[in-house]
């Protein structure tokens, strides 16, 4: 919930304290933008006392703004180290920041499952296993990729062969909070989700909370 910025109103309110005596007090409420956005409390200081031996006119009091920043996240941005790969059935990235493989497969029903899984390849490790011999024009993955899809049966069965080589690139990363802003102006959280750009030109979209990925861009 963004509320827009209010600039250059000004509000004046009269308290006339009597027909006759000193000229009357006045309030004077400004109303600017903020650099944070969002809401502007305003509250007005107490008026000075009027008396009718004052023989100055009573000062003005001004209002106090009290700027209220949005407390909805905004998106996180950044440009990360990925590694990626294409299967048969579905795709594995790395992501450096992290430190770990998510690894987009489909259930039964064709519908599309995000996984997630820490990197646990270290140097010296076994990078191929050469007794796994790779049908013609297809790949065994190697290294973080190839220890994963090894050790792990369901991974292998659901991704099936690569079907070209891994590749590294810098790409552009992005997270978006889910949630919404209460009556009370306090963000409460839910799930978000990631937008990862892929080497052929897609950004993929992976949803927190369902645990789904979709090619939002081609």
């Amino acid at each position: 919930m963004r509320l827009r910025l209010i600039t250059g109103i000004i509000i004046t309110a009269i308290i006339v304290v009597a027909c006759q005596g000193p000229p009357p007090t006045q309030i004077v409420v400004v109303v600017t933008a903020t650099p944070q956005g969002g809401a502007i409390a305003v509250e007005a200081t107490s008026t000075a006392e009027v008396t009718s031996e004052a023989s100055e006119p009573p000062a003005t009091p001004t209002a106090t703004l009290t700027p209220t920043p949005d407390p909805f996240p905004t998106p996180v941005t950044a440009q990360i180290n990925v590694a990626e790969q294409r299967f048969q059935n579905g795709r594995m990235f790395w992501l450096q920041p992290v430190d770990q493989i998510w690894v987009m497969t489909f259930d039964d029903d064709d519908e599309p499952i995000w996984s997630v899984y820490d990197n646990t390849f270290f140097e010296g490790d076994l990078e191929i296993d050469p007794e796994i011999e790779a049908p013609i024009d297809l790949y065994q993955p190697e290294r973080g990729f190839g220890k994963l899809w090894r050790e792990n049966p369901e991974v292998r069965q659901a991704l099936g062969w690569a079907i070209e080589p891994e590749f590294g690139h810098s790409t552009r990363y992005e997270y978006h909070a889910g949630g919404t802003v209460n009556d009370e102006l306090e963000y409460e959280a839910a799930p978000g989700y990631h937008l990862v750009g892929s080497l052929y030109g897609d950004v993929v979209r992976f949803n927190e909370g369902e645990w789904t990925w979709e090619l939002v861009r081609e």
